[in-house]
Order: C-alpha cells, then structure tokens, then sequence
C-alpha cells in the first residue's frame, strides 16, 4: 500500500506539472527583457563559420510567460542560425519561460560576402524578433564579413588525403601543407589572406608581401621557406602611428575581441636551412607558437635575416628562435613569450641595435623558467648528445632586455667553441640576489670587453608592457642614454635625438607611468 500511495502521488505530480505547461502560461506582452539589445558577432571571413555567441531573455514576471514566435526578420533566408532553448531552427513558436527565469539564445553565421556585395567587406545584419504586432521586441544581430584569399592544402579526391610537405632529409616526417605557385608569391594589400596548413616558398623563389598586408593563420598552420628559398615582409612607415595602415600584420584567423591576444592560435614563420636573404620591416607577428624560427643561415658574410621596425608578440614558447643564425636586428620589439622572447641558440651572427627585448608573459602558471634573451652554443639532442657550434658574435648595442622577473639574461656555454658577445648602452635587468654568479666569468659586468657603459636593473618605465606597450617616458633609465653619434629614427619613424638618443626601440614621449595601467 505504502508503495501505490507514493505511485499515486507521482502521478498526480506529472499530471499537475503538465496541465501547469499546457495552461497556466500567459502570452508574453511586450514585457520581455535581453541581457544585451545588440548581439556583434564580431568578424568573419566570408564562407566561414563564426563562433557561437549567446544572450538571455528574461521573465521577470511573476507568473510563467510564453512567447508566441520568436523568428528572424530575414527568415528562412537569413546567414544566421538559432537555438532556442536547446531547438535549432530559424523560427520557433509558443516558446516558454517560467516566471523569475531566463532562457538562452545561442546565435551563428555563415556568410557569402559574393551574394551581399561587390566590396571586401560589409555589415551583415538581422534581427531576432520575439512576437508580433504592438507586442513586438527584438535583439539585432550584426556581424562585420570580410572578403579574403584562402589558400590551403589540396585534397586528394579518391583517398581523401590532405596534401603534405616533406621535412628533413629522409623526407619521412610530412607536415599538412602545401607550395605556393608562380602566381601566388606576391601577397597583396587588397584583400587578407587566410592560410591553412604551412604554405611553403620553394627553392629560388621570394614571396614578397606588401605594405599594408594581413595575413591570417589558422591553428597549426604558418609560413615554411625552402632551401633556397626568400621571404620579403616589405611594411612601411604609417601615416598615422595608430592605425599602422601600411604595417604587414601576421596572426591567428580568429576576428573575435577575445582571440586579439591569445598566444599560440598558429605555428610559425619558418625560415628553413639554407634559405636566404630575407628582409621583414614595419611588420607585426603577434599570437604564433614562435613567432620567427630561424634554422642555420645561408653560409655567406651578409646576414641571412636583417629585421627592422618589428614586433613579436604573445608567441606561446619563443617569439624569435635562431639556430646558428646570422641576424641583423634594428628597432626590433620582442615581448610575452611562454619560454624565451630572443633565443640566439647554437652559436650564430647575431647583432641588434635599438630593441627592445622584454618578458611579461603570463601564459601557463603564470612563472618563467628562462630569461627574456638565452644566449648558447649547444644543443641537446637526446639523453646523450650534445651539438655545439661557435658563438661567433652577438652584439647589443642599445638594447633593453627586461621583465618581470630577476634574472632576464642568461648564457649557456659548452667550452671547445667560439663564445663572443658584447652588450654596450644597453639597460639590462639581472639581480643576481643569490649571487649564483658573482664568480663566473660570463657575468663579470666590470670586463670592458664584454660589458662597456651599461645600465642595470633601472626602471624602464614603459607604458603598458604586459599589453605590448614598450614605450618610455621622459623619466626612463634608458633616456638620453644611448651611444652617439646616431641617425635614423625609432619605431615609429620619430627621429632620434643626435645628442642624447634613447636605449631602446622607442624614443622617449611624455605619459605618466602611474596613470597607466597594466
């Protein structure tokens, strides 16, 4: 008996709860409320799926409310997509909301920018409207598409197999990717580019970029050159120091607010072996895995890379990692790697003047194990072998090399090989409060020819460096301290003081660090 007594009771329940669904709701009359009025689904690349973005709609009521239909204006034909409370669909009727209660709207886009309009991008918009008539609300959509050029990895069509390019020697290691033809070696301003899987620059051929060029990664894709091979990333001075129209950009494929600085979205720009001659100027990498990896150089005297008036950001393990390289650097900005932001690793040319060097990362735990700028001769290959190869020069002249932790430089020598280096006019932050190397002899900060006219552990006073602003101000350690004479200008094409120049990539403006946020 105790048993049917509780089935009855059950039964009743369900049979309330159902006659309270079917007939104790009243139609809503205009009284619904959104958590947001607008949706922006940010940008889109045309033919591409957007994310999914959501809001709420509330019933703050006391009694239950059905909405009649909620529809969007442009119909069945509309790019956008909905679910409604767990539905999917277009247009939905007698949706319920329980007084003192809120349901999700769960919104996505796919658009053609070739149906809309001849333009490279435009304003996408609709609206969700919840019911009719005098009773009517609604929520706009918008969302910004950009036309583009999509380059990627070709398909086989019997096997389904996506194309690859071999590494190394034995060509058995592949990775997803492709080679860019005769005619696509010339990326333009005019519209973005959007790659996926690593495009390869073949031997004897440049690929030559444009001032003013996007380029677009997805994940686990980038920017491989060949043996032989040349990558030229001809950005120029902008007009308008914030809006950077004619700087060349490379980053993730992902347009949302909330991807701008998201470290490892991509690989990396890959400069292989044996490639040679490659210039990037006014160029921006921000978001790669690493930023620029440098395998060897050419065999020549010139160097093989000469970088100017550019900046690596948010790379998730090392924003520019040469192997025995031959670097000439110049208004280079380096900051918020998840390892090293300058790796100048296996010996190697290597000469800067004017960069800014820094690390305030906080990707992962938020603690670094390295330094901003690592400084070795050898590589360790497995448990038991070592390669070293000679450090043949690595010169800083006007340089800071900071962050947010005590140490920011490090060396790694193996004795046997060549271990130059020089750091002269630089502001260097090494707080050395343990003295674990007040006795080694590549520390001794009083040897002139290693160490000559350097500034240690002094206040930079940048702007915004956990934001990628590595500007100084008139009260920086580094004002007015670098070698004479000089010429040119700084990063932002702001010329130089001829007598009393700034340490750094940037010459000092007036801004007060304590209003700054970081």
């Amino acid at each position: 008996m105790r048993y049917l007594s509780s089935f009855l009771l059950l039964a009743l329940l369900i049979l309330w709860s159902s006659c309270r669904n079917d007939f104790e709701s009243a139609p809503s009359i205009g009284n619904l409320h959104f958590s947001k009025d607008t949706l922006f689904l940010d940008t889109v690349f045309t033919n591409i799926g957007s994310s999914t973005y959501r809001f709420k709609v509330y019933n703050r009521t006391g009694e239950d409310l059905t909405i009649p239909t909620i529809t969007l204006e442009r119909g069945e034909t509309s790019n956008y997509r909905l679910n409604v409370d767990g539905i999917s669909g277009k247009s939905f009727n007698n949706i319920q909301i329980l007084a003192k209660d809120s349901i999700f709207v769960f919104v996505e886009t796919t658009t053609n920018i070739t149906d809309q309009t001849t333009d490279t991008e435009f304003l996408y918009t609709d609206r969700i409207l919840f019911d009719t008539a005098g009773n009517q609300q609604d929520v706009d959509l918008v969302t910004l598409v950009k036309d583009a050029t999509f380059l990627f990895p070709s398909r086989n069509t019997m096997t389904g197999e996506i194309e690859t390019l071999p590494l190394g020697t034995d060509n058995e290691v592949k990775i997803e990717g492709f080679s860019l033809q005769d005619n696509q070696l010339k990326f333009t301003n005019e519209k973005p580019y959007v790659i996926y899987g690593y495009a390869a620059v073949p031997s004897g051929k440049t690929l030559t970029i444009d001032a003013g060029a996007r380029i677009y990664f997805h994940a686990n894709s980038g920017i491989i050159v060949a043996n032989g091979g040349t990558l030229h990333s001809n950005g120029k001075p902008s007009t308008d120091t914030e809006l950077l129209e004619n700087e060349v950009i490379f980053k993730g494929d992902r347009l949302e607010s909330g991807f701008s600085d998201i470290p490892g979205q991509w690989g990396t720009i890959w400069l292989t072996a044996g490639s040679t001659n490659h210039s990037i100027n006014h160029t921006t990498i921000k978001n790669a895995t690493v930023g620029i990896l440098m395998d060897s150089n050419d065999g020549g005297t010139d160097p093989t890379l000469i970088i100017k008036n550019t900046q690596i950001y948010n790379s998730s393990n090392v924003g520019l990692l040469a192997r025995t390289g031959n670097i000439l650097g110049d208004n280079l900005v380096i900051n918020n790697a998840g390892q090293v932001s300058l790796n100048c690793s296996l010996g190697g040319t290597y000469n800067f003047n004017h960069c800014t060097f820094t690390n305030y990362s906080s990707i992962g735990t938020g603690f670094r194990e390295l330094p901003t700028v690592l400084i070795d001769n050898n590589l360790k290959v497995n448990e038991t072998d070592i390669v070293i190869a000679d450090l043949l020069a690595a010169n800083f002249t006007n340089c800071i090399i900071y962050g947010n932790q005590d140490l920011e430089i490090l060396f790694s020598k193996v004795d046997g090989t060549a271990f130059n280096y020089n750091f002269k006019n630089c502001l260097l932050k090494f707080k050395d409060t343990g003295d674990q190397f007040s006795s080694n002899p590549l520390y001794d900060f009083t040897n002139t020819a290693l160490f000559e006219n350097n500034i240690f552990n002094e206040d930079p006073a940048f702007k915004k460096p956990f934001k990628n602003m590595l500007n100084i101000n008139r009260n920086s350690a580094a004002n007015g301290k670098a070698s004479t004479p000089t010429m040119g200008s700084d990063i932002l094409g702001v010329p130089r003081n001829a007598t009393s120049p700034d340490i750094g990539a940037y010459e000092s403006t007036d801004f007060d660090v304590s209003l700054e946020s970081n």
